[in-house]
């Protein structure tokens, strides 16, 4: 099959797609495919690539922005181009986190509180908000971030509210909607969904253990920095409660193929949901890949099956 992986495009998560692009392209070209990599830069650069809309199979390594928000999604819908993963009504609610959020919450999956502040909504503001203290809740933390982002990126964990203007500032850099929520202690884990005909199962559980502070953008891309134990040592009973909120989570938002569930084991022993990515990080140091290796499948493997897979769910 002829492949075309569409990667780069113009947010602060470039650097990453780009990575996450040429992982993918050399492990499809050692499937014995035929692939090009393509740094798209704007969202234009894709009409080139696939003028009649017959022209093989598009796959989908742009992360965050108009590449995982449904738009690059709708607009090869539109075309006729079959490609990776979700279709667009799912990376649109996946995308931005007040919605999936409050979706969840109408299905029963546990997610943080939270308040959604718009660009100039002041510390001050938010802090008024008859919803505040039980976000700053019995951990007395607080977790800032843009509704529509990923990586990390503009993510601040505080003690106390003395920090939140500038973590409001620093968020709004990258969008003008920010989740201000409560700080879940606990366990970070991750759970890779994949489909065959249809139906949804779970690769085994990753705990996240970063060497230093929370998991963010350079722990995340610096190889190193983080302990990542997979499976992750839990019980029987709640690695089903952790795979059950991932399946709910995937189900919710309509998501095809595969997703990663990104969530926080409480002390108590629960998940909490934090967001799901439809457009997953595949570089060296990316979670699906380890998620897949832990099952014994090969990335090349997984990623043939991650097409097959968006191949028959029916779109074009």
């Amino acid at each position: 099959m002829k492949i075309t992986v569409l990667c780069g495009g113009e947010g602060p998560e470039r650097e990453v797609s780009l990575r996450s692009g040429a992982a993918v392209s050399a492990a499809l070209s050692g499937q014995g495919h035929e692939v090009v990599c393509a740094d798209i830069q704007r969202k234009n650069d894709i009409f080139p690539l696939f003028g009649n809309g017959s022209e093989g199979f598009a796959f989908i390594a742009l992360h965050g922005g108009w590449g995982e928000d449904g738009t690059l999604q709708a607009a090869l819908e539109m075309m006729g181009v079959p490609f990776s993963g979700s279709g667009h009504s799912a990376c649109a609610l996946a995308m931005d986190k007040t919605a999936s959020k409050a979706l969840f919450r109408w299905k029963g999956i546990a997610v943080p509180k939270g308040i959604e502040a718009c660009r100039g909504t002041t510390a001050k503001e938010v802090m008024e908000n008859s919803r505040f203290p039980s976000i700053l809740g019995k951990s007395g933390k607080l977790v800032v971030k843009p509704c529509c982002s990923g990586s990390t990126v503009g993510v601040s964990i505080l003690v106390g509210a003395d920090m939140l203007g500038e973590a409001l500032q620093e968020a709004y850099r990258f969008d003008p909607r920010v989740l201000v929520e409560e700080f879940i202690p606990g366990r970070e884990l991750t759970v890779t969904v994949q489909e065959e005909n249809g139906i949804p199962s779970c690769l085994p559980v990753i705990e996240i253990q970063p060497a230093i502070g929370f998991y963010d953008y350079t722990s995340k891309y610096t190889p190193g920095a983080c302990e990542y134990i997979v499976p992750a040592p839990l019980s029987e009973f709640v690695r089903r409660r952790v795979e059950n909120a991932s399946l709910e989570a995937h189900a919710a938002l309509g998501c095809m193929a595969y997703s990663r569930v990104d969530l926080r084991l409480g002390d108590d022993g629960f998940p909490v949901v934090l967001e799901v990515n439809t457009v997953p990080g595949m570089t060296a140091t990316s979670l699906v890949p380890k998620a897949a290796a832990a099952a014994g499948i090969s990335f090349g493997s997984f990623l043939d099956r991650v097409m097959e897979n968006s191949l028959r769910n029916g779109r074009p």
